[in-house]
């Protein structure tokens, strides 16, 4: 599919419109979306999140492919996908051996999408499908960036003990320094985000770790964004990834980040 930019959206909805008509709505553009899931031993949730998500994104009518990355998983999430897959063609399993990491498998993920608008969510059920129509609408009215945000008005983290909260919050500040002044955002480790395309051209992510949005925010090409606020939800199945490996991970992205920004480094 051809990549439609943003400012041709635009001309675009102006030219259709009547003048006394304008209004937001006519200023939506139609974009396929590329939504990657990426897995690890996720066989009770995938089956679910993947008839959920397509009842809520046919529900919007918006036109779109789910590519779930899976991590060679031994507990048959392939399975559960690669069924879902014959019956709709649009959902697409990538299934990755001897490499692991969340950030490398949504890379992967985009780079097999041919979409206008690049998404991902995660697939233990903490992220709101409902909210895709939201991060959607964001983008096809303009935005180059979609968060479902914990930290803006009306989001929330659930049940996090204070510790948890703690480091959380540590974490967004010690980005804000790194983060373009124009478009900050408040939850920069957000797991649930789309992006333009166009936005990501000539860019080389950080393939290691777990926090891509917060590279994306700073080597992107990103000049206007919109909050989404989610309720983080509580994990249904399986355990949580979280441990001292991710934080270490991002540690190191952070590091590499603050050397970017000054220079010192790709």
């Amino acid at each position: 599919m051809q990549t439609v930019s943003r400012d041709s959206c635009y001309m675009a909805a102006d030219a259709e419109a009547k003048p006394a008509e304008k209004g937001p709505a006519e200023k939506m553009c139609v974009l396929k979306l590329g939504l990657v899931i990426p897995t690890l031993n996720e066989a009770g949730n995938i089956g679910g999140l993947l008839a959920h998500v397509r009842s809520v994104l046919d529900g919007q009518k918006i036109p779109f492919e789910i590519i779930v990355v899976d991590d060679d998983s031994r507990d048959g999430t392939g399975d559960v996908v690669s069924s879902v897959a014959r019956e709709d063609p649009r959902v697409r399993l990538i299934v990755r051996k001897g490499e692991k990491g969340l950030s490398g498998a949504v890379i992967d993920g985009w780079a097999a999408s041919d979409a206008e608008v690049l998404g991902v969510m995660d697939a233990d059920l903490q992220h709101p499908p409902e909210m895709l129509t939201a991060l959607y609408a964001a983008v096809s009215e303009g935005k180059d960036l979609a968060v479902g945000s914990r930290y803006t008005a009306g989001g929330g983290v659930g049940e996090w003990n204070f510790f948890r909260k703690f480091l959380s919050t540590a974490a967004v500040w010690a980005t804000l320094p790194i983060q373009h002044s124009g478009a900050r955002a408040r939850d920069p480790m957000s797991g649930f985000f789309m992006i333009r395309r166009e936005c990501l051209d000539g860019v080389r992510l950080q393939r290691e770790g777990f926090k891509l949005l917060l590279d994306v925010l700073v080597r992107g090409h990103v000049r206007s964004l919109r909050e989404v606020p989610i309720a983080f939800g509580a994990r249904s199945q399986g355990a949580s990834k979280a441990n001292f490996k991710v934080g270490w991970h991002y540690a190191r992205l952070l590091m590499k980040l603050y050397a970017w920004r000054c220079g010192l480094g790709r």
